[in-house]
């Protein structure tokens, strides 16, 4: 059972009528719930919580990361408001091995830009146009038990260039009606942990009531959980 915190500003569901009717709870409660009723049995395979941007700490203590097996992150209004010394905690621990999980407008968060080395920045356009997200890699572990694409009828689009290192995997890559493409589900490994950036998920859109969605998200934290592997040692040797 991975130990998985879901982070969100949780911001837009209180200021905005139009958000609040999507997620009365908040997205992070929505992604809880995607998580949380996954075993067969009825009981949960993971231990969730969530935690978010007015938290003490942003939700985002040394002690709640070091419990931390994969951390989802949702930001969007909000990133310069995540402390520096919070932003550096997540990279640290995404370099001792912790998952990490960035979504939609998180590609702009400061753990996000900090581990990527880059600006992040891409296209966008909010229409409400149709998304069609095709797998490009059904082999990978986060494709498993989807279709050949995964279909949204309402979205905001997010098109290339995508200022990002060159995925060590790519899962999805997406086509809009405005023609645009866009490298939608990103895998990168960053010292021992590794990193998923998936872009669906604008907060005026039921995008995380989506079942494939939801199966992604599943699936990617199974895939982010820290496996144990051979000790590393650092520094002189006898």
């Amino acid at each position: 059972m991975a130990a998985v915190t879901i982070w969100n500003e949780f911001r837009h569901e209180r200021e905005d009528d139009e958000v609040a009717a999507v997620y009365p709870d908040g997205m992070h409660e929505t992604i809880a719930d995607a998580l949380s009723d996954h075993g067969h049995d009825g009981e949960s395979d993971h231990d969730v919580r969530t935690a978010t941007l007015d938290e003490p700490e942003h939700g985002l203590s040394e002690d709640v990361l070091e419990r931390t097996d994969v951390l989802l992150w949702w930001g969007h209004e909000a990133h310069d408001e995540v402390s520096d010394a919070v932003a550096q905690r997540v990279q640290e621990r995404v370099l001792e091995g912790m998952g990490l999980i960035v979504l939609h407008s998180g590609h702009y968060s400061k753990p996000f830009k900090r581990l990527m080395g880059t600006t992040c920045s891409l296209q966008y356009r909010e229409d409400g146009a149709k998304e069609r997200l095709w797998v490009v890699d059904p082999g990978h572990p986060i494709a498993d038990g989807l279709e050949e694409c995964i279909d949204l009828p309402r979205t905001e689009m997010y098109g290339e260039p995508f200022d990002v290192p060159e995925p060590d995997r790519l899962v999805f890559n997406s086509w809009f009606e405005g023609g645009e493409v866009f490298r939608s589900g990103c895998c990168y490994r960053r010292g021992s942990g590794r990193i998923f950036y998936f872009r669906p998920g604008h907060e005026t859109y039921p995008i995380y009531e989506n079942d494939d969605v939801r199966r992604v998200l599943r699936n990617a934290v199974d895939w982010a959980t820290p496996t144990e592997g051979a000790p590393r040692t650092f520094g002189e040797r006898d």
